[in-house]
């Protein structure tokens, strides 16, 4: 970078600062800016969490950047019954550090001033529960009657969207969540990825609920 250039600095947490370098020093990578404004953006009144069921291969981390991208605010990896993929005890730390890398890396390339969670690993028991202490929760199903876009929105509180690994959310796991309080819902007339599937979900309500004007 050069002199004139525009940076942003966050702490993740929703503090920015709006900064022009002023010097660079190649060999060193440090930069001295000047802080041309700072603000603090709020918290939003609807907050967006994606339970992403654990997909195969590099899918998991796809999934992460897609979504920090669109505006996820948490990430919640779920171990499904039908994921092929399993973070076995011993691998665990390493592949959720990977989907937080990820996350982080998306977050700055975004240029996000709040960065998203990206919990441990969920049981579907873990899932269960925040699905009824959700304002609206959602389980993404390809033969859901209702439409994902026709679904009503609260005017606050955590938005929960449940997307299921290749395979789909088993008839149990679907029981179990319209049980605790979720609805099912399409993304629309294509079947999508598992890897890509959430951030789409996240996209239409992030449209809907005033976060995306």
């Amino acid at each position: 970078m050069a002199p004139g250039e525009r940076v942003d600095l966050t702490d993740g947490a929703g503090l920015l600062a709006e900064c022009e370098v002023v010097a660079a020093r190649p060999g060193s990578g440090e930069l001295d800016l000047a802080v041309l404004a700072r603000r603090t953006e709020p918290e939003p009144r609807c907050l967006v969490t994606v339970v992403q069921a654990i997909v195969k291969g590099d899918g998991g981390e796809l999934a992460a950047e897609l979504m920090t991208e669109v505006g996820v605010d948490t990430i919640v990896p779920w171990a499904a019954e039908r994921s092929v993929a399993r973070w076995r005890p011993g691998r665990e730390a390493k592949a959720l550090g990977r989907w937080r890398t990820t996350a982080r890396e998306a977050a700055k390339q975004s240029r996000r001033s709040r960065f998203p969670l990206v919990t441990a690993q969920a049981r579907t028991a873990d899932v269960l529960e925040r699905v009824r202490q959700a304002a609206l929760a959602v389980a993404v199903d390809p033969a859901a009657d209702t439409a994902l876009a026709a679904v009503a929105l609260p005017a606050a509180g955590e938005i929960v969207v449940v997307v299921g690994p290749e395979g789909g959310i088993s008839p149990r796991e679907r029981a179990d969540l319209t049980a605790a309080g979720a609805a099912t819902a399409r993304l629309g007339p294509t079947i999508l990825r598992g890897s890509t599937a959430g951030a789409v979900a996240a996209a239409l309500v992030l449209s809907r609920c005033g976060r995306w004007p």
